[in-house]
C-alpha cells in the first residue's frame, strides 16, 4: 500500500508529553502575527528599488508566512519526536494445516504414465501442491509393506522437493515391494498426533489394492476421527478406488479421486485444496508509525522558507 492509498487519520503519538513543546512555536506564531499590531517599530516598509506602489495587506500577509516557516518547522519536528502513529490495516492469520503425504513406492508405480512414471508423475504433482499451500507444514512417507517417514513435518518444503530421487520404486529396499495402506495410514496417524496445532490430513497415493484393510476401514476411519484427520486418495493408472479406502476417506471428511492421466494429478491437487481450504483467523490490530503527513508538511513548510529566503522576509532595519 501506498501513501496515496493511505487514507488520512487522526494520529495517536507514543510519547504525547513532548506535545507540550507546541508551545513554543505556538507563541512565536503569535509573536509573527499579533506582534505586528502590538510593536509599531516592527509595521515597515519594504525597501524595493524604483517601486512607486506603496505596501499593503498583501505584503503583510506574504513577509507573515515567511516568518512563520521556522515556527511551523518547530512544530512539525515536535510532532515527530512525539512519535506519530495510526492502527495499522486489519491482519489476518494463516491457521496451520498438517499436511502427511503417503506415496506408494511398490514396483507397480513404475509403469509408464505419461512422459514418466506413475511415481514421477506423482512426486511431480506433490511439488506443484506445495506451492498451493504456502506456510503449512508437510510431511513426506513412503510406504510399501513397510513405511518410512523420510521427510518429518515442516513448513521447509525443500526437503520433500529434493527427495524423488532417493526412494524410487526401482531402487527401494524389497520390504517396500507391496502395498499396506492400513498399515501406512496408521504410520501416518502416529506422526500427525505430535501436532496439537492446525488441522491435520493425510494424502495418500497410490495405484494397488491393500491386503490389509478387509474389514479393517470402519476401525480405521474412527481412530482417524478421534485424531481429527482426514484422509484423501489418489488412485494413479486408471483404477478403482478400493471400497475401504473409499469408505476411510468419506468416514474422515475426505475423498478418494482416480487419475487417468498425468494431467489429472495436478487438477485433482487443486480439488483437494478447494475442498481444504486454509482458515483464516483475525488477529489483533497494531499501531504503526505515522511519519508520512508530518514528513510531506515539513517539507513542504522548508520549500516555502527557502523561497522566502530568496528576499521576501522581515528586514529590522
Amino acid at each position: 500500500m501506498t501513501f496515496k492509498d493511505t487514507p488520512l487519520v487522526w494520529p495517536m503519538f507514543a510519547h504525547p508529553v513532548v506535545l507540550a513543546a507546541l508551545l513554543l512555536p505556538a507563541l512565536a506564531l503569535a509573536w509573527v502575527w499579533a506582534g505586528r499590531w502590538v510593536i509599531p517599530s516592527r509595521r515597515i516598509v519594504l525597501p524595493l528599488d524604483g517601486a512607486r506602489a506603496r505596501g499593503g495587506w498583501w505584503t503583510w500577509v506574504l513577509i507573515g508566512l515567511a516568518e512563520s516557516a521556522a515556527p511551523l518547522l518547530l512544530a512539525v519536528a515536535v510532532c515527530v519526536l512525539a512519535g506519530p502513529q495510526r492502527n495499522g490495516a486489519p491482519q489476518q492469520k494463516r491457521s496451520l494445516t498438517n499436511i502427511q503425504f503417503a506415496v506408494d513406492v511398490s514396483g507397480s508405480m513404475t509403469a509408464p504414465f505419461g512422459e514418466g512414471t506413475r511415481y514421477d508423475a506423482s512426486m511431480k504433482a506433490i511439488d506443484a501442491f506445495l506451492d498451493f499451500r504456502k506456510g503449512d507444514a508437510f510431511g513426506l512417507t513412503f510406504f510399501g509393506d513397510a513405511f518410512v517417514h523420510w521427510v518429518p513435518l515442516t513448513t521447509d518444503t525443500s526437503a520433500i522437493r529434493c527427495s524423488p530421487p532417493f526412494m524410487r520404486p526401482e531402487i527401494a529396499p524389497a520390504p517396500f515391494g507391496g502395498t499396506a495402506i492400513a498399515k501406512a495410514i496408521g504410520g501416518c496417524k502416529a506422526e500427525l498426533r505430535r501436532r496439537d496445532e492446525g488441522e491435520k490430513m493425510i494424502v495418500l497415493i497410490t495405484d494397488g489394492f491393500s491386503y490389509d484393510l478387509q474389514n479393517a476401514d470402519q476401525d480405521l476411519a474412527r481412530e482417524l476421527n478421534a485424531e481429527q484427520v482426514s484422509v484423501f486418495t489418489i488412485i494413479v493408472g486408471g483404477f478403482e478406488p478400493q471400497a475401504e479406502v473409499v469408505n476411510i476417506c468419506r468416514l474422515t471428511g475426505g475423498e478418494a479421486f482416480r487419475a487417468d492421466d498425468p494431467d489429472a494429478l495436478p487438477a485433482i491437487f487443486k480439488r483437494i485444496d478447494t475442498l481444504k481450504q486454509a482458515k483464516l483467523t483475525p488477529t489483533m490490530v497494531e499501531t504503526v508509525d505515522y511519519y508520512e503527513p508530518f514528513t510531506l508538511a515539513g517539507l513542504a513548510v522548508a520549500l516555502v522558507g527557502l523561497l522566502a529566503l530568496l528576499g521576501l522576509r522581515y528586514t529590522p532595519w
